[in-house]
């Protein structure tokens, strides 16, 4: 595994895209820093940069570098979520601009997973994860479902042995400041 997470850095400092396993579907990913790198994904998944993408951080402190204000329901929801929770928080910070919502709010999952989480926590910055697909199709649940189209257009392709075969997607909730919660996907 240390091996795969040295390369899938090198490619991601390098503003390159990767196909890897996340906690729950095969995501494409890139550092969310990066403008560029960003673009190269909407590119990719040939999807409108007016829909913003979710971004994986690995521990409360970078949860907090990356959002610029936490409201005390999220930790409740992240300590309690038998699943992977994505929340959508009113404003971003640090990230690249595409990377956010038109009106400024982003969508963020704490991981756990054990490959995501050491990845993260080694490049010590958040990475985007959004479903390994051309946008509009169905959403693909394991390695050998994702489409050539995919593989041929990432500049990393993580060893399909690591998926550790979690195989749906995160529920995604909105916060706003006021406390309200919006579920978009259970």
């Amino acid at each position: 595994m240390q091996e795969e997470i040295q390369k899938c850095i090198e490619v991601l400092k390098a503003g390159g895209v990767i196909l890897y396993p996340t906690d729950t579907v095969w995501g494409l990913g890139c550092d969310a820093t990066n403008v560029e790198a960003v673009k190269k994904i909407y590119d990719i998944k040939q999807r409108s940069d007016a829909k913003s993408l979710i971004t994986l951080v690995c521990n409360d402190g970078m949860l907090q570098k990356y959002v610029k204000e936490v409201p005390e329901l999220a930790w409740d929801i992240i300590d309690l979520a038998t699943k992977p929770t994505t929340i959508i928080y009113p404003q971003g910070k640090n990230l690249a601009h595409n990377a956010l919502g038109e009106d400024g709010s982003i969508g963020i999952r704490l991981i756990k997973d054990n490959f995501c989480n050491k990845l993260i926590y080694k490049l010590n910055k958040p990475i985007i994860s959004t479903s390994a697909n051309i946008s509009g199709e169905e959403t693909p649940i394991d390695f050998q479902s994702i489409s050539d189209n995919i593989k041929s257009n990432v500049d990393y392709i993580v060893n399909p042995e690591l998926d550790e075969g979690l195989k749906y997607l995160s529920s995604i909730l909105k916060l706003a400041l006021n406390g309200e919660i919006q579920v978009l996907r259970k």
